[in-house]
C-alpha cells in the first residue's frame, strides 16, 4: 500500500497556490486541476492538494498533522526549505541530520506543517 494523495485546507486559496507553484517548481511536480475550491498537483507516486473546506468553515491546520516529501538529495531539502521561507513559510526545524535522515521542516500559509527529507 502506498498513499495516493494528501491534502491541506487553505483560508486563502489565490495565494496558497501561489506558495505551493513556487514550491513545487522544477521538482516534478505538476499542477494538474485549479478550479472550484480545490487545487491539485501530481507527482510520479502521489498527489497533494489545497482545498477550501466543504463545510464553509475556516480551514485550520491540525495539531500533529503534517506531511513529507521525501525528496533525492540534501541539497534538495535545502533548496526547498530556503524556498519555502523566502516565499512566506515559517521555520519549524532548520535542515539537519534526524533519526539517520536529513531533513528540514516549514509551515506554510496556513500553518500546515510540511517536512523534507532524503
Amino acid at each position: 500500500m502506498k498513499m495516493n494523495y494528501f491534502v491541506f485546507g487553505t483560508n486563502d486559496m489565490a495565494t496558497s497556490v501561489g506558495f505551493y507553484d513556487a514550491l513545487f517548481a522544477g521538482s516534478g511536480i505538476n499542477k494538474i486541476h485549479a478550479e472550484g475550491r480545490m487545487t491539485l498537483w501530481a507527482g510520479p507516486d502521489f498527489m497533494f492538494a489545497l482545498a477550501e473546506p466543504f463545510d464553509g468553515q475556516p480551514a485550520t491546520n491540525g495539531n500533529g498533522t503534517m506531511v513529507g516529501f521525501n525528496l533525492d538529495s540534501a541539497s534538495e531539502v535545502d533548496r526547498l526549505y530556503a524556498k519555502a521561507l523566502s516565499s512566506g513559510g515559517v521555520d519549524e526545524g532548520e535542515p539537519k541530520e534526524r533519526s539517520g535522515r536529513y531533513s528540514a521542516y516549514v509551515r506554510d500559509l496556513d500553518r500546515n506543517k510540511i517536512c523534507f527529507f532524503e
